[in-house]
């Protein structure tokens, strides 16, 4: 791993720093940030060799998404523990050495919550999301709850050389759950953020008996609690040969293509 960090209040410039790998330092009393580690520009390019452990990205967050090496597959981190949803369905834990191209993580403190009393679609309930944020350049979302019409993907490990993530994606696994009980772990990120992170919405569903999950194509709620977190700091670690690029100026198609939207 290179030492480059990316310190992005997300509100003008932005700030570079070197970095020794293991000095990446948070203070404890500093809330609301999220951790990064590889960029969405570099994971669209096929740079899907793990970089950070599992376990070094469990120390800045306890709440999360990104995929694992090799793009084996979906990762969600819920109450500090992380899981991986395969291409066949199946989740597993993911042991701590596990690496990781690309994911984003927080401690999740909620400032606001509501309880979600009657059935909505996806985009009602991300809307209803929005009426709860604060003036803050990321949000970060979970929902609790009863779901419906779960539309799930995942995506096959590859092997060298690496296709780009638009040509994986064009041959991703989907599935749909006609209910379960479980957690959607997610963040919002403005559009200026496009090519560093995924631009709007980034969910990805863990069952809460742990039995199936994967990246949010699309869902219901029945009932359930949605809270969110948010703040104006995003620290983005950069492996070795993986730059930062231009924010803002990446190919909003070609992502809405490879993530879904």
């Amino acid at each position: 791993m290179s030492g480059d960090i990316i310190d992005d209040r997300m509100l003008g410039a932005l700030h570079l720093r070197a970095l020794d790998r293991g000095g990446f330092t948070r203070d404890p009393a500093v809330e609301h940030v999220a951790f990064q580690t590889g960029t969405l520009n570099a994971l669209m390019d096929g740079h899907f060799d793990g970089d950070t452990a599992i376990g070094e990205l469990l120390h800045h967050g306890d709440h999360g998404i990104g995929t694992i090496d090799g793009l084996n597959g979906e990762m969600v981190i819920v109450d500090g523990k992380a899981f991986v949803v395969h291409a066949d369905g199946s989740v597993a834990p993911i042991p701590p050495d596990t690496r990781t191209p690309f994911a984003v993580v927080c401690t999740f403190s909620p400032y606001a919550a509501t309880d979600i009393e009657e059935p909505q679609i996806l985009a009602d309930l991300l809307a209803r999301a929005g009426t709860l944020t604060e003036q803050r350049s990321f949000t970060a979302i979970r929902v609790d709850g009863e779901f419906t019409d779960l539309r799930l993907r995942s995506v096959h490990a590859q092997t060298k050389p690496y296709p780009s993530l638009t040509e994986v994606t064009r041959h991703q696994t989907e599935w749909s759950i006609p209910s379960a009980r479980g957690t959607i772990v997610g963040f919002r990120f403005p559009d200026r953020a496009a090519g560093v992170e995924v631009p709007g919405h980034h969910l990805h569903f863990l069952s809460e008996d742990r039995m199936c999950g994967g990246h949010v194509l699309g869902l219901s709620i029945e009932a359930g609690r949605l809270s969110v977190d948010g703040g104006d700091e995003l620290h983005v670690e950069l492996p070795a040969g993986v730059a930062l690029g231009q924010p803002g100026r990446a190919d909003r198609a070609a992502i809405r293509d490879a993530e879904g939207g």
